[in-house]
């Protein structure tokens, strides 16, 4: 790999790491911190949506008055696991689905206003094609 490729990668994570940080900085402050030019950094940013490293841009909010809960869900094999997992992004109170290894095969994170809510959203992942099970765990606090 060419130096040139892998610095541009290198700042590409740092941009990344800066966004994560905080998606509303003005690209003047991310420029500085990176010693590039403004433009330079839009031109990144753009780039990177364009080429989908970012997707979204999102919003953190306190949400300690809601409900939560992590609901691992084991797939049928004979079912395309990516295929469980749009179906149960689109069902409401799934905040993430993450596909993983191990035991079972997704993660998905569930909010609701209350138990009931997180409840139904569970509700809602049992029924969806191609699950086989579930295992819930009800999150108790989150430490930021």
């Amino acid at each position: 790999m060419k130096r040139k490729q892998v610095d541009s990668e290198r700042i590409d994570e740092l941009l990344l790491g800066l966004l994560r940080e905080d998606a509303r900085a003005p690209n003047t402050k991310i420029a500085t911190k990176l010693g590039l030019s403004e433009s330079a950094v839009r031109r990144r940013i753009d780039n990177l949506k364009t080429g989908g490293r970012i997707r979204r841009f999102t919003v953190d909010v306190d949400d300690r008055d809601q409900s939560s809960a992590i609901t691992w869900v084991s797939v049928d094999p004979a079912t395309p696991t990516r295929q469980v997992s749009e179906k149960i992004k689109a069902i409401k109170g799934v905040e993430s689905v993450y596909e993983t290894a191990g035991q079972f095969d997704i993660a998905v994170i569930v909010k609701g206003a209350n138990i009931g809510e997180v409840n139904a959203t569970i509700e809602g992942i049992r029924r969806a094609g191609g699950v086989t099970g579930t295992n819930t765990t009800m999150v108790l606090r989150t430490i930021r």
